[in-house]
């Protein structure tokens, strides 16, 4: 009954591009789900390429779910981006030493979001850019090209730049017990026997299954 193994790197044949993601993550700031997937011509491996300004002190994780879709070239901004803004310039002279570290900000002066969170399911279209500190709900779509700077309702469509909700994809009451099932964190037999009503919107058999 169980499904493919997610600790297999490459799960398709002769489609190496695609690659279940938390096989190729070498950060410990970094976290993945089972059956996440990267799709990139030049190879799953190159995501963390991906997450930018993700530096060890400033100790922010990016954290993803389980069976997330992440398409070519989606970009992570994390919060080693961000620049001091309460002064004249926002310009870091402190890194360049050499008497210039004087202007070091202090503890809390540098903006920081916290962790960047995608929950499970979530499908994030090409080349889109997710800004730090954003949390992307379960079941959410994120559109092609999208700039994602505030959080994501679970079961939204978005797109845009910045990204605004496009519609829901059901009613509140729907998503309010899909999310409550949580599919997802069923086992790899339980998942494979009900795949039909997973895929085929039938509420009446996931909720019969997960009594």
């Amino acid at each position: 009954m169980k499904g493919p193994n997610p600790n297999n790197k490459t799960p398709l044949e002769g489609f190496p591009q695609v690659g279940f993601l938390k096989n190729f993550i070498t950060s410990n700031n970094i976290l993945v789900g089972d059956y996440t997937y990267y799709d990139d011509p030049q190879g799953p491996e190159n995501f963390e390429s991906n997450v930018l300004y993700h530096f060890d002190f400033i100790g922010d994780k990016l954290i993803i779910g389980k069976f997330c879709a992440i398409a070519t070239g989606v970009k992570f901004i994390m919060n080693g981006a961000n620049h001091k803004m309460s002064g004249f310039s926002t310009y870091p002279f402190y890194i360049f030493g050499n008497g210039w570290e004087k202007a070091m900000p202090e503890e809390g002066e540098l903006p920081f979001k916290g962790d960047l969170e995608i929950g499970h399911d979530v499908w994030i279209g090409y080349e889109s850019t997710i800004m730090a500190g954003v949390k992307i709900g379960s079941g959410a779509i994120v559109a092609s090209k999208s700039v994602v700077t505030q959080d994501v309702p679970p079961y939204s469509i978005v797109g845009g730049n910045p990204a605004k909700v496009i519609r829901m994809r059901f009613e509140q009451p729907v998503i309010d017990e899909l999310l409550n099932i949580a599919w997802w964190n069923w086992t790899e037999d339980k998942i494979t026997e009900n795949l039909d009503a997973i895929v085929g919107c039938d509420l009446i058999k996931l909720r019969e299954a997960s009594l």
